[in-house]
């Protein structure tokens, strides 16, 4: 996982989803500016001006910390879906579309498997999948989970990169 460079005290607001989402991050504080509290291990600060040879070695050191660190699976119980410490409540269909997908994350998965897990008693037309994985796209995004289209073969369900 890559480091992501900030500006204190300009991107507050980015520092914070990135600390819920729990990537590594290096504040670059403004000159004059106070540093803020460090708000975990993933995270150092640096005052500018800066020397390259200190900049590396936080990111250098950062990046070890945060490889580390083992990322928990995502997991789906009873409609349930938690990535670490966010979850998603899922209607039955997505819920057993995202139950595909994590049966097989970060590889393809056929539309003819997904449509066979969210319609077990009998396949939809092919609106009503595409449907409902615009919706499941739109929930998963607030666990920093992504569906990704793969051109005539199907869906991967992966981990979103930071912004």
């Amino acid at each position: 996982m890559d480091v992501v460079v900030l500006r204190w005290p300009e991107d507050r607001d980015r520092r914070d989803a990135l600390h819920r989402a729990g990537y590594p991050r290096l504040l670059v504080v403004e000159e004059g500016a106070a540093p803020p509290p460090v708000a975990d291990d993933l995270e150092d600060w640096i005052r500018l001006p800066d020397s390259e040879v200190d900049r590396q070695a936080r990111l250098d050191a950062l990046r070890r910390r945060a490889s580390g660190r083992v990322e928990a699976e995502p997991e789906l119980v009873d409609g349930i879906l938690r990535v670490e410490e966010s979850w998603v409540s899922l209607p039955p269909v997505e819920a057993r579309l995202a139950g595909a997908l994590l049966a097989r994350f970060g590889t393809v998965v056929s539309r003819e498997a997904l449509a066979h897990a969210g319609w077990p008693s009998g396949l939809p037309g092919r609106n009503a999948l595409d449907v409902h994985m615009v919706r499941l796209r739109r929930r998963l995004a607030s666990v920093r989970l992504v569906i990704r289209t793969v051109r005539s073969r199907g869906y991967l369900l992966e981990r979103a990169q930071p912004q």
